[in-house]
């Protein structure tokens, strides 16, 4: 395997590890003795606060954060920071004595791993060539799935052998050893004429937000995002609260839609790599119709058959929009500043989808069904499918002017 395929699974481990530490405040809430000690008190917009407090630490770092870095550091030094700083909260997490100090505690683990997608984007722009990028960016786009689907289980497993306060500890070691690890070993060191390449943080911001396209991308982004986090955040207590699952059921049945959008990530990938470049948001109108109809369908079920169909449906045709994203930024992109390009659209998308588990929460509480929160994953794919059509015209217009 070749340096650059080296460092490309190790950043896809890298992701899974860290949306394994994202979504375990999911599986968390639904445990009487963490809920106990932090008393969030059956209260959904307490309990998405949780999730939207990491979310907007997230955000504003990858919006910030990334141009500091790109513009001083190497990726492999930043990710090697930020994983120190992740396992660090993981174990501190425990010794929190408040629901403030909790969320206060997301907002540092968001900031620290803000940049990570960013500076992967970066990494292979650097290393793939411009018609080759969909299949890398498809393998580290399977690290979300990945990592939702291992980290359900996983979370459940580890409070059940060791505790709510062990499987904090348990995943400070994981990101610490397994993680830095990883980057350590097979992330290349910086060359010496990459630094003196390096621009200025003004100017690596600057030509970042000239990227063509941007704002349209922004609201894909914010639309794509808003499906992870609302559909992560909520779909074990809907198993549990709606459809009366145990607590270990719900972490693999939790865990199972978002493994199976792993051969639709891929797909999605290898037909990237297939199409010219302006056809790429075609994957977006396409995966945000159908995504959008099997949600709804998904709200108004009732049979186990027809609830696991949707269900799975639902995220094979959001996986499918993946690698699309970052592949669109990447021909669009300054070479310098692609990295926070990227971390321009993750870290605005990720602010506005923060708030989209605690607007689910609010739906749920006014309404006083689970599902009911879904219809925002429904509005959230039909901007989706709006945003992805205008750039699909916009692209086609462009390449018709260059010809």
């Amino acid at each position: 395997m070749t340096i650059r395929w080296q460092g490309t699974f190790a950043l896809l481990l890298l992701i899974i590890i860290s949306y394994i530490d994202r979504v375990n405040i999911s599986v968390m809430i639904l445990n009487p003795e963490f809920a106990a000690h932090f008393q969030p008190n059956e209260n959904r917009m307490l309990q998405g606060m949780l999730m939207t407090c990491f979310l907007l630490g997230y955000g504003f770092s990858a919006l910030l954060l990334t141009p500091v870095i790109e513009s001083h550091w190497h990726y492999r030094q930043g990710l090697i920071v930020s994983i120190a700083i992740w396992a660090l909260v993981c174990a501190i997490s425990p010794l929190l004595g408040s629901l403030m100090a909790m969320l206060s505690a997301r907002v540092i683990l968001g900031i620290a791993e803000g940049p990570l997608f960013s500076l992967k984007t970066r990494f292979i722009s650097d290393n793939f060539s411009a018609d080759e990028i969909g299949k890398p960016n498809a393998v580290t786009a399977l690290g979300v799935s990945l990592g939702l689907a291992v980290g359900f289980p996983l979370v459940t497993f580890l409070m059940q052998q060791l505790g709510w306060m062990g499987s904090f500890y348990a995943l400070a070691v994981l990101n610490l050893v397994l993680g830095g690890g990883l980057i350590w070993r097979f992330l290349p060191p910086p060359a010496l004429s990459a630094k003196r390449e390096k621009s200025g943080f003004k100017q690596t911001f600057v030509l970042a937000w000239q990227t063509p396209q941007l704002g349209w991308l922004l609201l894909v982004e914010i639309a794509t995002l808003s499906y992870l986090w609302g559909s992560s955040a909520w779909l074990p207590a809907w198993l549990r609260d709606e459809h009366h699952f145990s607590l270990h059921a719900t972490g693999f049945l939790a865990a199972i839609p978002f493994l199976l959008s792993l051969g639709s990530k891929f797909l999605g990938g290898v037909l990237l790599d297939r199409m010219r470049p302006e056809q790429a948001p075609l994957l977006f109108v396409a995966g945000g119709l159908l995504t959008a109809c099997s949600v709804l369908a998904l709200m108004f079920s009732h049979q186990a058959v027809y609830l696991a169909l949707f269900m799975l449906a639902a995220n094979v045709f959001w996986g499918l929009q993946g690698a699309a994203i970052p592949a669109v930024v990447q021909h669009h992109a300054a070479r310098r500043a692609v990295g926070s390009a990227y971390g321009i659209i993750n870290g605005i998308g990720n602010i506005c989808a923060a708030f989209i588990p605690l607007l689910m929460g609010m739906v749920m509480r006014s309404v006083g069904s689970v599902s009911s929160g879904f219809s925002v994953l429904v509005a959230s794919q039909l901007l989706t499918l709006f945003a992805g059509g205008m750039l699909l015209l916009r692209m086609h217009r462009a390449a018709a002017v260059n010809l």
